[in-house]
């Protein structure tokens, strides 16, 4: 989960999609690091990678328009 991402990098389409993802679907190492929460916040690109994970879907909206992102809800 410390892992860094320049989310400058990239000059393509400046929107990203924020979706929860369940605690359970992630590896061990990283619900280790997580707590008790139950559900995070991925902001994934346009091409379906995974920039960040957040604990709150606020943060990962924040986050995004922080990094000059739009950032739009997928269920």
């Amino acid at each position: 989960m410390n892992t860094e991402y320049d989310m400058h990098a990239t000059e393509e389409a400046r929107i990203v999609y924020v979706r929860p993802v369940d605690a359970g679907d992630l590896p061990e190492d990283v619900r280790a690091q997580i707590g008790g929460l139950k559900t995070l916040y991925a902001v994934h690109d346009a091409d379906g990678q995974r920039l960040a994970l957040v604990k709150d879907r606020a943060m990962a909206f924040s986050l995004a328009r922080q990094n000059d992102f739009a950032p739009v809800t997928v269920h």
